[in-house]
């Protein structure tokens, strides 16, 4: 394609935007609100998502070997957990270092515990973190069936709702996220389609002088591309500076937590640029969708 020929595409879909005042605003308006709503869907799953991946990494079964085990039945109970194919590792941790970490989790309660040094009543533990979190469960159930083992713990029933819950909010989002975009392409579509119907005669001309069906098409695609560009710059202003802000705010209040916020360097840049590609397909796809309908070509 020529550049002049681009260059008069380019001028015929900012002159047929200029024309459709009224629905260009609707159209752009659409494409503004739901880029808002999808940025902050976003920046709540992305950081959720964040929070869930920690949460999931922390997860781990601590498997109590039996006092009457000796080093070598110790030995033959971490190779047959290791032998596990969606085991990642497995920690010894001597009754010892459990009775000390006992201590410093119960505070100043904990130094009562510290009668127990010489005779101490605990277990020596292996501590087993999976390949993937979702297999913690499985891999519960198949170690407390092994010799030597006397209880095993993975925060039964909390790490069940928690992956559920994770599951639940991704699908969920996934779900708002698409439903929004289906609407803003929808009025896009309309946008597009009564510039059609306005230029029809126009459209048949131009098709008698032998005008073909790319020439035809490209200047409502433009459009829909300008449409959605010029609905992206105002949710990625906003969601930056709003973004800037929260994470001024929350970041220094979470220090020491588990917690953890994305950096707004470089989340917010890469959100921009989803946002902005966002508007350019909602646009594009919202006019050949009309193209394809009303032109016929």
């Amino acid at each position: 394609m020529k550049i002049r020929t681009i260059g008069r595409h380019a001028r015929e879909s900012l002159k047929s935007i200029g024309r459709n005042g009224w629905m260009t605003f609707a159209s752009v308006s659409a494409v503004t609100v739901t880029l808002i709503l999808v940025g902050v869907f976003f920046v709540i799953m992305m950081n959720l998502n964040r929070v869930a991946e920690t949460i999931e990494q922390d997860v781990q079964i601590r498997v109590h070997i039996d006092v009457a085990a000796t080093e070598d039945d110790q030995g033959s109970l971490k190779s047959r957990l290791e032998a596990m194919p969606e085991v990642k590792t497995v920690k010894f941790s001597p009754k010892e270092k459990e009775l000390q970490d006992l201590v410093k989790s119960m505070g100043e309660e904990g130094k009562a515990f510290k009668l127990f040094e010489q005779d101490n009543p605990l277990n020596d533990v292996f501590i087993v973190k999976t390949e993937k979190p979702q297999d913690t469960m499985k891999v519960a159930k198949k170690a407390e069936k092994l010799d030597y083992v006397t209880k095993v713990k993975y925060g039964q029933g909390k790490v069940e709702k928690l992956f559920s819950f994770i599951k639940a909010s991704r699908n969920v989002g996934v779900v708002l996220i698409f439903g929004l975009l289906f609407t803003a392409v929808f009025l896009i579509s309309n946008t597009i389609k009564i510039t059609i119907i306005a230029r029809r005669r126009e459209i048949k001309i131009m098709r008698l002088v032998g005008a073909t069906n790319g020439f035809i098409r490209w200047p409502f695609v433009l459009e829909g591309l300008w449409l959605g560009i010029i609905g992206s710059i105002l949710p990625i202003v906003l969601i930056g500076i709003a973004y800037y802000r929260a994470y001024d705010y929350i970041g220094p209040r979470l220090t020491g937590t588990f917690i953890r916020i994305l950096p707004f360097d470089p989340f917010v840049f890469q959100l921009s640029g989803i946002l902005l590609l966002m508007g350019a397909v909602i646009g594009v796809w919202g006019s050949l969708m009309s193209v394809r309908k009303f032109l016929k070509v």
